[in-house]
């Protein structure tokens, strides 16, 4: 089984309140049907209100990011899945609920993880 992540930027859902609203409620019932198909390792959105910080290997905390992630935000999703086909299938019913398309990563091999 490989891990995929699945993800999309903040920006992607430009929502109206009420439309947040059933948005909230659809994705949460994807997030139950992950969970009850033992398919769901672990979920949720970037706090952009918690400014990033780089620690290096010392313990010095540095505010900021690396340029390349200067823009990490968003929601993700991270699925433990048999295969591609179904990394795409459930990153469909991801986007059908949260009204943006999705980024679909997968995670390299790890024996450990």
């Amino acid at each position: 089984m490989t891990k995929y992540l699945i993800s999309f930027p903040s920006a992607a859902m430009d929502l109206s309140g009420e439309d947040l609203r059933a948005v909230s409620e659809e994705s949460h019932a994807v997030v139950q049907e992950a969970k009850d198909a033992g398919v769901w390792v672990f979920g949720g959105g970037i706090d952009e209100s918690v400014p990033p910080v780089i620690v290096d290997a010392e313990g010095t905390v540095t505010e900021g990011t690396y340029p390349q992630t200067k823009e990490l935000e968003g929601g993700y999703a991270v699925l433990e899945l048999p295969s591609r086909e179904a990394a795409l299938e459930w990153a469909a019913k991801i986007a059908a609920s949260c009204r943006c398309a999705q980024e679909v990563r997968a995670f390299q091999y790890d024996p450990a993880s």
